[in-house]
Order: structure tokens, then sequence, then C-alpha cells
């Protein structure tokens, strides 16, 4: 049973740098294609495909099959890691850390190669689903004052004593001095039970606590990992407007603030982020990805095969459009990192045999524009 003593004790200092993933990245120009990886902040080089961890039982073999994906999927080219402190009651945080810290003892990678990212948001459990749910967050978040009942909306809170908790949980749980991109993990479930100006004011007490996180060299950057708020119409109670949320930022952090890096989900069968103009800007509603692009924002998909739902039966003119793979699989990843706007395509990748066949994607350039654009055309 993995519990918060099964936390590393020896701590990796660093981050991503400009200097040390433009290296990586041409350690395996043999291997990937132009195009594979992308200008991350910060000046760091960031690969099109990202390795996720939120699917998979809650034991010791599932924490295996990742650990082993991950030190492949390092060698292969990906580095970009992503997880949450609640994914696997906090098994795929403790899983990461364990594999990157073999890569780096094998020489694999060093820290400053590979971009981590991590949210908080909700509350976890520790290791494994407790006999008392209720018993053990009033033990765990209660009692010592890290939350009130009131700070709760459907078990999420981003009260700014609560997210500096959990920091310091993913840090011992990644066994990392740094985390490179913390996001506040979908802030829209708030507005459940909130009104909109109590919802910014509560989203810039988090990003005051983020910033600060950045000044002492927690995390480096941060950001927000939605679901649905950046992909609604804007008349939906829970749509969040990436103006709005950076104006906040702004208030939290001046100008020189460090909230950088959005996530949303967007795949073959969620293209709102591409398709639904949803966002204030200067030339009325834009869709998300390109409102992100315009003010330097960096993108990742989520659910870029839909948790597997896209991994088969796509049509088969798809294949026309997105040549050169093997697999539905790797349609539906190209599709999703070719498309403009999206930095990194996160999937979940817990077998070795999955980081071979995505690295497969990575061996093959993004589909260019005049080509790309055929899909919905043709449609």
């Amino acid at each position: 049973m993995a519990k918060a003593d099964d936390a590393r004790a020896d701590v990796i200092a660093g981050h991503a740098t400009a200097e040390a993933t433009a290296r990586y990245a041409a350690s395996h120009a043999e291997r990937t294609a132009a195009g594979n990886f992308r200008e991350f902040p910060g000046g760091v080089r960031a690969s099109s495909l990202g390795l996720g961890t939120y699917l998979g039982r809650e034991d010791a073999a599932t924490d295996s099959l990742y650990e082993r994906a991950i030190g492949r999927a390092l060698e292969r080219g990906t580095n970009v890691l992503d997880t949450a402190i609640n994914y696997r009651h906090q098994r795929s945080e403790r899983a990461i850390g364990r594999a990157l810290a073999a890569s780096i003892a094998r020489g694999t990678v060093a820290r400053e190669d590979v971009v981590v990212t991590t949210k908080g948001g909700y509350l976890a459990f520790d290791g494994e689903a407790p006999p008392d749910p209720r018993a053990y967050f009033a033990a765990t978040y209660v009692q010592p004052g890290i939350i009130r009942p009131g700070d709760v909306v459907g078990w999420h809170c981003m009260t700014p004593r609560f997210l500096a908790d959990q920091i310091e949980r993913s840090r011992a749980n990644l066994g990392l001095e740094t985390i490179d991109v913390y996001y506040v993990h979908n802030p829209e479930t708030q507005l459940d039970e909130v009104e909109r100006p109590e919802f910014l004011a509560r989203l810039r007490a988090a990003f005051g606590a983020l910033e600060e996180a950045v000044r002492a060299r927690r995390i480096r950057w941060y950001g927000t990992a939605t679901w649905n708020g950046y992909r609604v119409p804007p008349q939906e109670r829970g749509h969040l407007s990436l103006a709005e949320v950076l104006a906040v930022a702004r208030e939290a952090g001046g100008d020189d603030h460090h909230f950088r890096v959005v996530q949303l989900p967007y795949n073959l069968a969620m293209l709102e982020a591409f398709t639904l103009a949803n966002q204030p800007a200067d030339t009325g509603l834009v869709p998300m990805l390109r409102a992100a692009e315009h003010v330097g924002v960096y993108t990742m998909a989520s659910a870029s095969m839909m948790q597997g739902q896209l991994a088969r039966g796509l049509p088969p003119e798809l294949g026309t459009v997105l040549p050169g793979l093997a697999t539905d699989a790797q349609r539906a990843l190209q599709f999703v990192r070719s498309t403009p706007g999206v930095g990194t395509a996160l999937v979940g990748m817990k077998t070795v045999a999955h980081v071979e066949e995505n690295a497969g994607v990575a061996a093959t350039p993004p589909v260019a524009w005049e080509q790309f654009q055929r899909l919905f055309t043709a449609a």
C-alpha cells in the first residue's frame, strides 16, 4: 500500500531549461521528425506528445507498468510528463517520481531535460480509498486547519492554504525541488456553487499563492487544467474566459505573472477548442486555441485519444489526410498534434507497447495546414 511515507526523501533539484531541452531534442533528431519539439515558456523545448497518467488501477502492478513506460518514453523522445495529485490516489505522481529518478540515475536524462506538470484542486486519498473518506479528509485537512468546510465545492478546493499544502505533497511525491507547471485543476467546479465575482476572487487568491510558490522555486509556471471551462459556450455558467483569467493573473502577479500554460480536452470527437468561437478577443469571439496562441499561452491537449475510445474504428478517409501511419491510435494523435495552436498532445501510456506505437507518430512530421484543413472542408 502506497502511503505518504513512500514519498521520496531525496529531492532532485532544478527544472526544465532551454539549453538542456535543446540538447535533448537534438539527441533525438534522428528518430523524431521536424516539428516534434515545440517552443515552451522560458525557451524550453517540449515534445509534441506527452505521457499522461490518469487511468489505471491503484495498485503496485500498475505503478510498475507506468514506471517502465515512463522510462521508455524518456528514451524515445517524449520529455513531457503529466499527472495530478488525485490521479490514482497520488500513486501516479509517485510513479513518475521513481521513474524519473531511475532514468536520471541511469544517465538517460537530466532533470533539466524534462517538463513535469501536475495539478491540485481535488481532495486526494493517499494510495487507496479509505474506509471512511469523510473521516480521512477531516483528519488530514480540516483538523490541521488546511481547509474549512465552506472552502470545498464538490470535493474541490483552491484556497491558498490548501494549494500550498498540495504543492508540498506533490513535490514530495515527485521527488522534485521544482515542478515545471502547476495547474489549478478544473477551477470551474467552484462555479457550481458560487457566483462569478466570488469565483474570480477565489481564483485571484489561488494565483497569488502560485506566484508565491514561483518565488520560492517550488514551481516554475502555473496555469489552469480544465475539462469544461474553456470549451463551453460563453452563456454557460461554467464557462471560463481566458482573457478574464489572464486579467486575474495580472492582478495577482503583475505584468510579469507566471500564468503560461492551459490544458483542456481536444480530440477527433471533442473539437470545441478548435471550432467553437467562445473566447473574447479584439475581433469578437474566437476559438480557445486561437485565443491562447494569440496571447502566448501554451496549450496542452488532454484526452487526445478520449481514453482509448479513438484507438480504433476511425473513418478510413482519415488515412488519406493523415498519411504515413499504421494505426487509428496514431492517426488520432497525429490529428491533435497537427492542429494549429496545440503545443503538446497528452496521451495515457502505461505500457511500453503504447510508448513504441506512439513513437511512430513522433517520427512523422505534423500534417501541414493545407492538408489538415481538408478534414474540415470535406465535412
